[in-house]
C-alpha cells in the first residue's frame, strides 16, 4: 500500500469545501480552514478546485485530496481525463473521480482515466454511488473505495447518517482495498460508527467545515420543539 494512503488508516479526514456564491468562497479562507482542521488532527484535506488545491497544498503537511467539481448534474466530480490532471498539477497527492457508470465530458469510463492517471504516477480515490461502482472501480485499479456519493444518484436510497449497509458491503467484498467511509458524517458517533463497520478512514465535511449548513440544524432545532 501506498505510504499516503496507509498513512490515514483508522484517521479522520476533513472536508474543506465551500460552495460558489457563499461567504467562504475563497482559496485563501479554505487554507486558513484546512489547517485548522490538520491543527485539530485531521490526517488528509479533501478539497475542491484547482485554487483551493493550490492554496491548501502550501499551507498544510498533510495529504491533500484533490478534485475539481463542475456542473451541478450527472458526473461533476473530475468530469474528465483533462480536470483530474489539472488537479494533480495544482497539487493533489490523490485526486478524487467520480466512479460511477453514467456518461462524462470526454467520453471515457472510470477505468480508462484511471488508467491514464496511474500512468503518470497519480493515486486515484473512486467516489462511489453504489456496490457496482464500487466493484467496477476496485476492477479498475482504483486506489481508495469511497461511499462518497451513496444515496445521490438514485441507486440507493439516501440513508439520514452515513450509508454504513452499503459501506459495510463494499468492505466486506473487497478485503484488500481501502473503503473510507463520506458522506452525512455528522457527528463524532458516526464516525464511530463507520469505523466499527470497517471503514479504513472517515470523512467529514459539513459538520465542521460548512458553519451555514450547521446553523441551520440548530435554527430548525429551535423552530420545531
Amino acid at each position: 500500500m501506498h505510504p499516503i494512503i496507509e498513512g490515514l488508516r483508522g484517521k479522520l479526514i476533513v472536508s474543506v469545501q465551500a460552495y460558489p456564491g457563499e461567504p467562504m468562497r475563497n482559496p485563501e479562507t479554505m487554507a486558513q480552514i484546512a489547517r485548522a482542521a490538520e491543527i485539530g488532527g485531521a490526517a488528509a484535506i479533501r478539497c475542491q478546485g484547482l485554487s483551493d488545491i493550490a492554496a491548501i497544498k502550501g499551507r498544510v503537511e498533510v495529504p491533500v485530496i484533490g478534485l475539481w467539481k463542475e456542473g451541478h448534474e450527472g458526473v461533476y466530480i473530475t468530469p474528465s481525463l483533462r480536470h483530474a490532471k489539472a488537479c494533480r498539477m495544482a497539487g493533489a497527492d490523490v485526486v478524487a473521480i467520480d466512479a460511477t457508470s453514467r456518461p462524462r465530458l470526454d467520453g471515457l469510463s472510470f477505468a480508462e482515466t484511471t488508467a491514464a492517471m496511474h500512468a503518470e504516477g497519480a493515486l486515484v480515490m473512486a467516489d462511489c454511488g453504489s456496490y457496482e461502482d464500487a466493484k467496477n472501480a476496485y476492477d479498475a485499479g482504483a486506489d481508495i473505495l469511497s461511499t462518497t456519493l451513496a444515496g445521490y444518484t438514485g441507486d440507493r436510497p439516501l440513508t439520514e447518517g452515513p450509508d454504513l449497509e452499503l459501506l459495510a458491503e463494499v468492505v466486506a467484498a473487497f478485503p484488500d482495498r481501502p473503503v473510507i467511509c463520506e458522506g452525512r458524517v455528522h457527528t463524532p458517533a458516526d464516525a464511530a460508527a463507520a469505523l466499527d463497520a470497517g471503514a479504513f478512514a472517515v470523512i467529514v465535511g459539513t459538520a465542521i467545515t460548512h458553519p451555514t449548513r450547521i446553523t441551520t440544524w440548530f435554527t430548525k432545532a429551535i423552530e420545531n420543539r
